[in-house]
């Protein structure tokens, strides 16, 4: 990876645009005397959400649950609440969205070691290294694959891919998998060479030592633990913690790649001084996706990730006020000739990600 600090925006880049869209959203929060962090109705979903994840769980624990099918139904379920729960609270919660005091954001994202995260990597990763760097070869992590896919046509085209619209939901699958026994350990070696561990103002001894005892006590709580005191058969603990890691890291990607690798977004790398060629937030509009904006429940359910032009533009704006600015924000972008990229449906959002895996795989971009 490239040193991230000197990749370059360019300034003179239509900055009129996200001048008068900063000014327009301002405006729509001060008349409407609006905080732009949480509201009751996160802190509703937030007790939903961790309710969703922890009480089958427990219920599993104290016996409630029995037999092997009704077993592994809450392990699904969990899954469901695994990425539910980070989707709309721990997200908005590492942005510093959630809440304006910093306490509760920490405590909100640091809940992410109970579901075999780390919140200091989804940090780096996500808010420094995608945010900023988004569809940048070399810098966003989010389309680096290590070669397993390719999303981007600017990644080396292997004789494999052309299968990858095939596999990819199979790798999908294994994402938070990866994140517990591999990723996070590989991540936290990564970013100190980076120098972004001491950009966030910690050391990767103090950090390492976090991780590895945080894992221990997740995978002694969520395995370990019921193994020893559910009659439950060892085998369906096991398929039922993988089952769990399964639906959330499936879910996870189907929300995140549709937002970024589709047909209609583009993919940059750097020029050679390190620079690219439109400003910041025109860069955005350019490589992020709405999807599924009409539909409430969904959105509710994954955090108002389906509006993600306005979360990538407005990340320090908690997801519930989304479906608000989007009007100002698609309004605003037309008015400068400002690409606004939008599927109607997520059924419409994963048929354009999976056409355009599937042309990258065979080369055809």
């Amino acid at each position: 990876m490239s040193d991230l600090k000197v990749v370059k925006f360019n300034r003179k880049d239509s900055p009129e645009f996200f001048k008068e869209l900063n000014k327009r959203v301002n405006r729509y929060f001060k008349e409407k005397k609006i905080d732009k962090h949480g509201n009751f109705n996160l802190y509703v979903k937030t007790a939903v959400m961790l309710s969703i994840y922890f009480v089958p769980f427990i219920l599993n624990l104290t016996g409630v649950i029995a037999g092997s099918g009704m077993v592994l139904l809450s392990w699904f379920v969990m899954g469901l609440g695994m990425a539910g729960y980070g989707l709309a609270v721990m997200h908005d919660a590492a942005h510093g969205s959630y809440s304006k005091n910093p306490t509760v954001n920490n405590i909100l994202s640091g809940i992410l070691h109970l579901a075999g995260g780390s919140d200091l990597n989804w940090k780096i990763q996500h808010n420094v290294l995608h945010h900023s760097f988004t569809n940048i070869e070399g810098y966003d992590e989010d389309i680096d694959t290590n070669g397993l896919m390719r999303f981007s046509p600017n990644q080396e085209q292997k004789s494999f891919h052309k299968y990858q619209a095939f596999y990819a939901p199979f790798l999908y699958m294994l994402m938070t998998v990866f994140w517990v026994f591999a990723k996070d350990f590989q991540g936290l070696k990564r970013y100190e060479e980076l120098g972004l561990l001491k950009s966030q103002k910690t050391t990767y001894k103090y950090e390492i030592t976090k991780l590895l005892i945080s894992r221990v006590i997740y995978l002694s709580v969520f395995v370990v633990l019921p193994l020893l005191i559910t009659s439950q058969a060892w085998w369906v603990t096991i398929l039922g913690f993988f089952i769990m890691h399964f639906t959330c890291g499936l879910i996870l990607a189907l929300i995140f790649q549709p937002a970024h690798v589709i047909n209609d977004t583009e993919f940059f790398v750097p020029n050679e001084d390190a620079s690219v060629e439109n400003n910041w937030a025109i860069h955005q509009m350019k490589t992020t996706s709405n999807f599924a904006n009409k539909s409430v429940l969904f959105s509710w359910y994954v955090g108002g990730l389906n509006y993600q032009v306005e979360h990538h533009l407005f990340p320090n704006i908690s997801h519930v006020h989304y479906h608000k600015i989007a009007k100002i924000v698609k309004e605003t972008a037309n008015e400068y000739q400002v690409p606004y990229h939008h599927d109607k449906t997520w059924f419409a959002a994963l048929r354009n990600h999976f056409s355009m895996i599937n042309k990258l795989g065979k080369g055809m971009v």
